[in-house]
């Protein structure tokens, strides 16, 4: 017999999740996460996935994949470090510290691993941690579990940032203090003021902690947000996913050798999970190939990305201030916000609402993703349909 409270419990928190407008409702994918998708039987053009350049389904990458998993298997075996360490997660390693210009690099099994892992490997609770707080779930999870103190800083604001570095520091009640920022923000596409990060950190002696999952495969032609401003000498720890730009699944940290090698014997999700698939990790060894090799998909994902939004501000939608191919149409209030994306669907486009807790209260918006594969066909249908639903729901005019 189940528990009666966990029951109550359940059931009441579920309604009062669909009474606000923020329960989610996942929708199965019939067909690979493409420009165009497949659900309940019905074609979306796809302005909801993370496959900014279109590697998920990319003939080499699938072909690296297949190889790799004939002949090492469907799966590593083991933990990295008992015997779940192939060399094809080596080369990995090897190729993702060049892409990255840095000395190392140790691979996860996702990028929330990532975070998980190596925050709680370097700071405890004789350390502080000054995060943005508009940081990711998982660095949030990440400096929690580490225990040391944290101090939220506003979003980019470096007055902000500077003041609480300086009474950290002068306080005296710190071992380490590290600054942990996103480098492309998700949900709203700005990038990290990371030139004035790194100047503050040198003054007050921060380590440094960038994550770069929306970064990676966008900005610095495809080598991220550090590379894009040329500092990949001053970040102590370069956080990517492996599972958007690079299309496969996985997360990756980047700097110094020792830092690795640290890693590598306190980072608990490294030493306790199975380690990624020989076909995943094959798979990503050909997308950084594919990347190092031409900048054709970068500059065709920002080509679309521009065409968006130049479209949708046109139209009279509130884009905010993304700086990236992310471009949200931020809404507001919630329940109309789910309702835009539902009337979205129905017309043809599949762009996911995004509402509190992913985003603050009050600021629901459906988050669009073009990529490298979108044609302008597409796009165009994309805006027609924006511009339909937006009139009728008036939202635009």
């Amino acid at each position: 017999m189940s528990s009666k409270i966990l029951e109550k419990f359940l059931n009441e928190n579920l309604e009062d999740l669909k009474s606000k407008g923020l329960y989610n409702v996942i929708n199965p994918l019939e067909s690979s996460n493409g420009p165009i998708i497949k659900i309940d039987g019905k074609e979306l053009i796809n302005l909801s996935s993370n496959n900014y350049l279109g590697l998920a389904t990319h003939p080499r990458m699938k072909e690296a994949c297949i190889k790799a998993t004939e002949k090492y298997g469907v799966g590593a075996g083991a933990v990295r470090t008992i015997n779940g360490t192939l060399d094809v997660h080596i080369e990995l390693e090897e190729k993702l510290a060049k892409f990255k210009h840095t000395e190392a690099a140790i691979a996860f099994q996702s990028g929330f691993n990532c975070n998980m892992g190596a925050i709680s490997a370097v700071m405890d609770k004789n350390d502080a941690i000054l995060s943005d707080e508009l940081n990711h779930a998982s660095i949030i999870d990440g400096c929690r579990l580490s225990k040391a103190k944290i101090i939220r800083f506003n979003h980019s604001d470096m007055e902000d940032l500077r003041k609480k570095a300086k009474e950290a520091k002068e306080s005296g009640l710190y071992n380490k203090i590290m600054v942990i920022t996103d480098g492309v923000f998700s949900m709203d596409g700005d990038i990290c003021k990371l030139p004035e990060i790194i100047e503050i950190a040198e003054e007050f002696d921060l380590i440094t902690y960038v994550d770069d999952a929306h970064g990676s495969g966008v900005l610095g032609k495809g080598a991220g947000t550090v590379k894009h401003f040329g500092l990949s000498d001053k970040v102590d720890f370069q956080i990517g996913t492996l599972s958007k730009a690079i299309g496969v699944v996985g997360g990756y940290v980047a700097g110094k050798k020792n830092l690795i090698d640290w890693l590598k014997v306190r980072a608990r999700p490294f030493l306790f999970s199975t380690s990624l698939t020989p076909g995943a990790a094959a798979a990503c060894i050909e997308a950084i190939d594919i990347l190092t090799e031409s900048t054709e998909l970068n500059e065709k994902l920002w080509e679309n990305g521009d065409y968006l939004k130049k479209g949708l501000k046109e139209l009279g939608f509130n884009i905010g201030n993304s700086e990236t191919p992310i471009t949200p149409c931020i809404i507001g209030e919630e329940k109309t916000t789910q309702e835009f994306s539902k009337r979205l669907n129905e017309e043809g486009v599949y762009a996911k609402s995004i509402v509190f807790p992913t985003v603050p209260r009050g600021t629901g918006r459906v988050r669009n993703m073009p990529t490298a594969a979108h044609t302008k066909e597409m796009l165009d249908r994309a805006l027609e349909i924006y511009a339909k639903v937006g009139r009728e729901m008036g939202i635009i005019k």
